[in-house]
């Protein structure tokens, strides 16, 4: 035995005792809605992964002691600013000798001058010694540098991690000490499919959500596009910038990206159950001015959520058929049943 819907079977068992007797000669009871055209956004939905706008581990240049570290962990670091003092002593006295060496130098190299100015000295005895001098002085600013280098500094603006040394450590050239990261600024890197190459362009906005801050978007700016595409999947990559002026988004964060490529004020959509599929084709049954019904078929557009657009076929105003379709046929009368308004559509 065949099991009805009861819910429904009660809607149309009381759509029916309301009809007149001589509505039933007119066809079987249909579910219809009448066609409208509504605006519709056209977009292209992605995902991607947020990153800093910059990061970077701070590592040393030369080795030593750590004498002090100079930073908060965690806390924001203004750029120039002083991260971690490595013992200079050495430094400090490689400086001073040098510079007593160019301090000689220089001495010698006056002396030989006013030698050769009363013809006393040779030529080659001062330039020998203006030699001499170039190069203890060349001496004296490598020392200057090295001794730079012991005090680490921060070469932008950020958010220092979680340090990796503690102080009295030797480290080494380039060994890890600690990240330093600028996020008041996201980049956001994510891919789009080769058929969506000509919708996305530098400048467009996008609209962001991340799975951590549930109902809370972020607006940003697509700002390189990849030259070419990927060899493997044949995806566009594509970085867009998303401001952080709260800090709220973190480098990591999966995100969902929402591409607004055009917009069509006239869509037609309608739910996605009136339509036919039949052989590759689409239709939709249309109901005429006799409460006939006809077989039309459709173009489809974009589909959201349970509608799908109609390209071409149907018009605005028309009302075609949404459920029954079985027992239907082209040419056939029907009693069209149009959606009941809901009680806030009633009160409004």
């Amino acid at each position: 035995m065949k099991r009805f819907n009861n819910s429904r079977l009660t809607l149309m068992a009381l759509a029916l005792l309301t009809l007149p007797v001589t509505s039933f000669a007119q066809g079987l009871p249909a579910e219809v809605i009448q066609v409208e055209a509504t605006r519709l956004q056209h977009t292209i939905q992605v995902v991607g992964t947020l990153r800093a706008n910059e990061s970077v581990i701070i590592r040393p240049e030369i080795s030593g002691r750590v004498h002090r570290i100079l930073f908060d962990e965690g806390q924001p670091i203004s750029a120039g600013e002083a991260l971690v003092q490595l013992d200079a002593s050495a430094f400090e006295a490689e400086l001073t000798q040098n510079q007593a060496r160019a301090n000689l130098s220089r001495i010698e190299y006056e002396r030989a001058a006013n030698l050769l100015e009363r013809n006393v000295g040779s030529e080659n005895e001062r330039d020998s010694k203006l030699a001499q001098l170039r190069i203890n002085e060349s001496d004296v600013e490598l020392a200057r540098t090295r001794l730079a280098k012991t005090t680490i500094r921060a070469p932008f603006d950020g958010v220092t991690g979680l340090r990796m040394i503690g102080p009295g450590d030797f480290v080494n050239a380039g060994q890890d000490l600690v990240e330093l990261t600028d996020f008041s600024e996201m980049k956001l890197d994510f891919s789009i499919p080769e058929r969506n190459m000509a919708d996305v362009r530098t400048g467009q906005r996008i609209s962001v959500e991340v799975d951590a801050l549930p109902g809370q978007r972020f607006e940003g700016e697509i700002y390189a596009i990849a030259p070419s595409a990927s060899a493997g999947s044949h995806n566009l990559h594509v970085r867009a910038r998303v401001p952080n002026p709260d800090l709220l988004l973190r480098p990591g964060l999966f995100a969902r990206i929402e591409i607004l490529i055009g917009e069509d004020e006239q869509a037609l959509m309608i739910p996605e159950e009136a339509i036919i599929p039949q052989n590759r084709e689409f239709f939709v049954m249309l109901m005429g001015d006799e409460n006939q019904v006809s077989l039309v078929p459709v173009t489809l557009g974009t589909r959201q959520f349970g509608q799908v657009q109609i390209s071409s076929g149907l018009n605005a105003g028309d009302v075609i058929i949404t459920s029954g379709h079985i027992k239907l046929r082209p040419g056939m009368p029907i009693t069209p049943l149009f959606p009941q308004p809901t009680a806030e559509e009633s009160n409004t």
